[in-house]
Parts: C-alpha cells; structure tokens; sequence
C-alpha cells in the first residue's frame, strides 16, 4: 500500500511516500529554519504562509521522486494535531483537496504517534509493545505503546518541553535558534560538574517531568554572572545543562520501564537526536538489560515519513476522515489540543 503523507505542523513542509508503513519511497522537506532564526523562534503566521507557498512543489516532488502519481497512489495522510493551527491548516486543506479529487481515502495522523512510528522505519523488525520516550521542542512523554494503535501515557511534561529548554537555555548562552543542536556542540567541549544544576520533581508523580525550573537557573546563573561582572564558562554550562536534561529523561524513562515491566525502550522526537541523551539511555538500557531502539538522526526531526508509516497502520485500523459535505470538517482534532498532547 503506497500512502502520499503531508506533515506541516510546525515550521517544516513536508511530504513523502511510504509503502505498507516500512519503507521510504520518497522523503522531502523544506525548513524554514533560516527565516525563524532572525527572530529567535518559530513565527506561526510566517510559518503559515511558507506552507501555503512551498507544499505544492515540495508533495509534487514527493511523487517524483518515488515515480508515482496521485493516481497511482493508495491514500493521503495528513498530520492533523497537534501544532500551530495556521501551519496544520494548510497541510489538512491541501491533502483534503488532494483526497477528494483523487477519490483516496484521507488518513488523519497524530503528530506524536508519527514520531513513534518513525522507529519503524528505521528498525523494520520492531513491533509493539513497547515503552517509548518522545522528548521535542512541545512534548515530553513516556508512553506505553500496547499496538500501532492503542497508546496509554505514563508521564508528561508539566510545563516546559525538554526541546523547549533547550532552545531556552540556548538563547541566554548567546546561541541562535534552535539551540539543541549548538548546546549538544558546547558540551562536546565542556565538562560536568561546574554548575549545580536542580533536578526539578513532581509531587504526587514518578513519572510526570518538569524542566521550568532547570531552565530558569540556566537563565539565572547567567545573569547574576552578567550583574557581577564576571564570565560563565559557557561549555561548562552547556555540558552541565544537558547531562541535566539527559539524567531527567534517562532516570524517569527507567522507572517507568520497571513499573509497566517494559523491556524494549523506544526514543523518538527531536531531543533524540541529542548525542548526550543517546549515550545516557545506552548506557542505562545495558546496565538494566533493556533493549534500546533509536531512530535515525535524518528522522528525529518533523518528517511527512513518520506520518505515513503511522498512517498505514492507522488504515489498517479502520481510521479515516469524513470527507462528505456534511463531515468534510470531521477531523478528528477533539482529540487533542493544539500544541498539547490530551491524548494519542
């Protein structure tokens, strides 16, 4: 089954062609990384209007590239929640387009269950259940993955995302956006144990993560050193930061593997990609005896991939989006609230 995914939650147009939910016909993205970065962040109205700009080219050459057309192809997928509204309304409207006028059935895909499924593109043989850990810029949630299609959530972010720190932190160290990737180049350089960090704790909860309050004494050590007169070493910093947030996620992650009795540990998202959160949850997973799958880099990131290998299992499953006059709105976006995972 070849599916046409369309991913554009965010600030990345993306579309591909997946067959049967394992394999990769064809993968294209276009970033707006460079734009955003003058403004420190993501824009949503700029995102929005790069996407109505670029989707037409970026699908066409999906199916290029995998030498199908919209009739040769199976079913249209489309992420529809979470994320920025404007940015999710293109991508839905335009695969609408593309479902009814080429007769395909329109597969709905949850944004957080495609980058779980982006593990099983990178490792064919892996099948549920398991235990993932998805850590990116908006969520951070320990899930237990029952099937491709049943989800029960363990623990989640309280306030901040652990991507979101660290773009965060990245700002007051003087690093540009998305900082995660130049704190990971920092610590590279840097060693532990200069600056005591918090490990923030939820009360009532092994599970749930907090990192509001790391962030902060990221934000204040640099400014107190500012008022003073004085240097911070910022490798030093970086390096302490992010063994920080690794030892956070590694720690509750292994709790929660020994409550719900999971062997095979899964990591997905954009923080996955972190080299200091990789070695961290190796080195756990060896000492605990766990099986450890981790995606490759090129899909940690937002991907259309990701989404049409969840959407095939979707399918499967029975999902599909009203596209009649009257259910032609019928997404099923209740279930989720914009920017925040209720539930998968």
């Amino acid at each position: 089954m070849k599916i046409l995914a369309i991913e554009s939650s965010c600030d990345e147009t993306a579309a591909a062609v997946i067959e049967d939910g394992r394999t990769i016909r064809s993968s294209v993205i276009n970033s707006q990384v460079e734009e955003h970065k003058l403004y420190g962040g993501v824009v949503p109205e700029i995102a929005s209007r790069r996407h109505a700009e670029n989707i037409c080219a970026v699908v066409e050459k999906a199916l290029s590239d995998a030498g199908e057309t919209f009739s040769s192809i199976d079913a249209v997928a489309v992420t529809y929640a979470p994320g920025l509204i404007g940015a999710l309304l293109v991508g839905v409207n335009y695969a609408k387009g593309v479902a009814l006028a080429s007769g395909k059935p329109l597969i709905p895909v949850h944004h957080i269950r495609g980058h779980i499924a982006a593990n099983y593109l990178t490792h064919p043989d892996l099948k549920p259940p398991f235990l993932c850990l998805v850590a990116s810029g908006g969520h951070s949630h320990i899930i237990k993955v029952n099937d491709y299609t049943d989800f029960e959530i363990i623990g989640r972010t309280r306030d901040d995302a652990a991507g979101e720190a660290f773009d965060k932190a990245a700002r007051v160290l003087g690093f540009p956006y998305p900082g995660g990737i130049y704190i990971d180049k920092a610590a590279a350089q840097g060693k532990r144990g200069e600056y005591k960090l918090p490990k923030p704790k939820v009360n009532g909860s092994d599970f749930d993560f907090s990192f509001s309050g790391l962030k902060t004494a990221v934000i204040n050590i640099s400014h107190h050193a500012q008022q003073k007169g004085e240097s911070i070493d910022v490798n030093n910093l970086a390096a302490d930061f992010q063994g920080t947030v690794a030892d956070i996620l590694t720690d509750h992650l292994m709790r929660a593997a020994e409550y719900t009795n999971s062997k095979k540990i899964v990591v997905a998202g954009g923080v996955s990609a972190n080299s200091g959160l990789r070695s961290a949850l190796e080195a756990a997973c060896k000492k605990h005896g766990y099986e450890l799958y981790l995606p490759k880099l090129s899909l940690c990131g937002d991907n259309a991939a990701m989404i049409g290998s969840q959407a095939y299992y979707e399918y499967l499953a029975g999902v599909r989006a009203d596209l009649s006059l009257n259910g032609v709105a019928s997404m099923p976006v209740d279930q989720a609230e914009p920017g925040r995972c209720i539930a998968l």
